[in-house]
């Protein structure tokens, strides 16, 4: 793509990060200056420290940057989304606010954009959290494969660009909990990823808790896939065949030993058991379904904006 005809609008959500924002907005600033438009999009996210404050006092001095305040803490994906349907250019470039997304990498991801490609994810080279973390995280990729059926998910990371126009396939989105990139998956099946280096995280810690990586795998892997259902219909086969199994050993030992059915309380105990869990299993799981169907019949906003930092007047209301 035509660096000099491009212009890009880089969405960061901010939680707890006041400390790190003053560099990677000089960083941003300086690796987008060739392009011919850009902007920084800074959405607070309910952020418990004096990160809005911050994001005001570098819109005031810096052009290109627009700030979001968001009324509470939605969660990094509701906040990515608040600044992707706010964002006014050709191609959107999200990141994190920790410093460990090099800004400097943004033009690497931009120049895969062809004709052919909509979207591209960075991934690290090397993963540099702890052994539990890597594999919670590679578990909620595996999980995040099964809801958009791409190979790419293995790769998905917060550092992505991609055009503009893919956010027309998920204008009417009003879910609470949602994620952006099976939203992206929605619109397009045109995506690569790329090895990028990434930095250790200086300021503060993760709020990406073991947790959190969890809740996000369930909410994945049941508010935008029929996975456990059908996982449930095979559990339903699985014990019915069981069933007919056990009772063909009954019968069998029946015929065999004369009239005399074989020993009954602890046999009968363990099946009952085993069968009550796969009972209460079953209806855990339609139940973490309904659950979801009553927040969204609910219509609850998956953000809601407090205060914007102001417009420069010499800037473009709309992409």
């Amino acid at each position: 793509m035509s660096i000099g005809s491009l212009t890009i609008s880089v969405v960061v959500p901010v939680y707890g990060s006041e400390s790190s924002l003053d560099e990677l907005v000089a960083r941003v600033v300086a690796t987008l200056e060739p392009f011919a438009e850009f902007e920084v999009l800074l959405v607070n996210d309910g952020s418990p420290d004096a990160s809005w404050k911050q994001i005001c006092a570098i819109a005031e001095r810096e052009p290109h940057v627009r700030g979001l305040s968001l009324n509470r803490n939605y969660g990094q994906h509701n906040a990515l989304l608040a600044g992707v349907r706010h964002a006014r250019y050709d191609v959107i470039v999200t990141m994190d606010d920790d410093l460990q997304h090099r800004p400097e990498q943004i033009p690497a991801l931009i120049d895969l954009l062809t004709d052919d490609v909509d979207l591209v994810y960075g991934y690290p080279e090397n993963e540099r959290h702890s052994i539990a973390r890597n594999f919670l995280s590679r578990a909620t990729k595996l999980t995040l494969g099964a809801s958009i059926g791409s190979d790419v998910a293995e790769h998905i990371s917060a550092f992505r660009a991609f055009r503009t126009v893919l956010r027309d396939g998920f204008t009417g989105v009003q879910d609470p909990f949602l994620s952006l990139d099976v939203l992206l998956s929605w619109t397009t099946n045109h995506t690569v990823a790329v090895a990028v280096p990434m930095d250790e995280r200086r300021h503060g810690e993760s709020t990406y808790s073991s947790a959190a990586l969890v809740r996000y795998a369930l909410n994945l892997i049941t508010g935008f896939s029929t996975l456990p259902l059908r996982l449930v219909t095979y559990v339903g086969f699985g014990f019915a065949l069981f069933g007919m199994l056990t009772l063909t050993y009954v019968l069998v030992t029946y015929v065999i030993h004369g009239g005399v059915s074989s020993p009954g309380f602890p046999f009968l105990a363990s099946l009952i058991s085993i069968l009550s869990g796969a009972q209460l299993f079953a209806i855990g799981i339609i139940g973490e379904y309904i659950g979801r169907m009553h927040y969204r019949t609910m219509n609850r906003p998956p953000y809601l904006v407090r205060r914007t930092t102001p417009i420069p007047t010499n800037e473009p209301m709309q992409p």
